[in-house]
């Protein structure tokens, strides 16, 4: 009993030390953490919308399930859309800037937030929308209940109902993960903040502390946890209604880091385009998050669409 106690109280100890120097990073992390979007007021939180660009045609991209900084992920590729296009990037509650809350994420609570938060912005639809990943659902959503309000989907790499029919969310682990992010254990792991947006993006040192301050605030959030909760009952609620009238362009990776191989993660997007009026497919041999691969080829792709359906 004597040897138990003694693991007990150091393992305390270590987590209690962990912690604390958790605790001093965000403080002095703070000062990397000015907002990189206009602050709106949604629900009675705080959500983060970047807004740039000129032109006829508003972009949105919506980021992917558990992406801890949506603004600067998109930077990549967004930056070269901005003297054709104005850009909109939405933060959901529980990513970037924004607050965390524990609030429903039922895809239509997901898509009123992001509505009012375009809407506080200045944005006014119609929109192009860009989702990456789990987003998808949202942006199909969107077209499905508000059609008047989306010109056309640009997918990167976006998810369709299919992906979720049999996937299982490990939440115990996701808890786990959230916990340790929490406690600042991930501290622990080196380089585990850089992403592919630091990594293969042009994002400047700068950029990448700033990046690197909400990886250590924004990982594993309740928000995110309760996404993922209910992600394939929104899926289903995608699924119940017909494919969206409008133009679909979808880039589709490789499948590298979605869990899927590389021919079933292709052949998913094919099937659900297969009644669609215009949809089109364009493969890139890259990994999931291809706005940071492949960022300069979609530009040019996304541009030469754009021409061809906006006319």
């Amino acid at each position: 009993m004597k040897i138990v106690f003694i693991i007990v109280a150091v393992i305390v100890v270590v987590f209690t030390l962990i912690y604390v120097n958790h605790k001093i990073q965000l403080k002095k992390e703070e000062k990397t953490l000015t907002p990189l979007g206009q602050m709106v007021t949604v629900d009675g939180q705080d959500m983060c919308v970047y807004t740039g660009g000129t032109g006829d045609v508003t972009l949105v991209f919506l980021s992917g399930g558990g992406t801890c900084a949506p603004i600067l992920d998109f930077q990549s590729l967004d930056s070269l859309l901005l003297d054709d296009y104005k850009v909109a990037v939405v933060e959901r509650f529980g990513y970037g800037f924004s607050d965390v809350t524990d609030k429903s994420r039922r895809i239509d609570s997901v898509l009123e937030d992001t509505r009012q938060a375009l809407k506080e912005a200045g944005c006014e639809a119609p929109y192009v929308l860009c989702p990456h990943s789990m987003s998808g659902l949202e942006a199909l959503y969107w077209a499905q209940t508000y059609p008047d309000e989306v010109q056309a989907i640009i997918g990167l790499d976006m998810a369709v109902p299919e992906y979720y029919a049999d996937m299982k969310v490990n939440m115990p682990m996701l808890k786990l993960t959230g916990t340790a992010a929490r406690i600042g254990v991930t501290r622990l792991i080196p380089g585990v903040w850089e992403g592919d947006a630091v990594k293969r993006g042009t994002l400047s040192e700068k950029e990448k502390e700033t990046y690197k301050a909400l990886f250590y605030r924004k990982t594993a959030t309740v928000t995110m946890l309760n996404e993922y909760q209910t992600v394939r009952e929104n899926a289903r609620m995608v699924e119940k209604r017909p494919i969206p009238k409008i133009p679909m362009l979808l880039f589709v990776s490789d499948g590298t880091g979605t869990g899927f191989d590389t021919d079933t993660w292709r052949e998913i997007p094919k099937k659900y385009l297969a009644d669609a009026e215009n949809g089109q497919i364009i493969t890139l041999d890259c990994p999931h998050y291809v706005q940071d691969y492949e960022y300069e080829k979609i530009a040019d792709d996304m541009k030469e669409f754009l021409r061809t359906e906006m006319q």
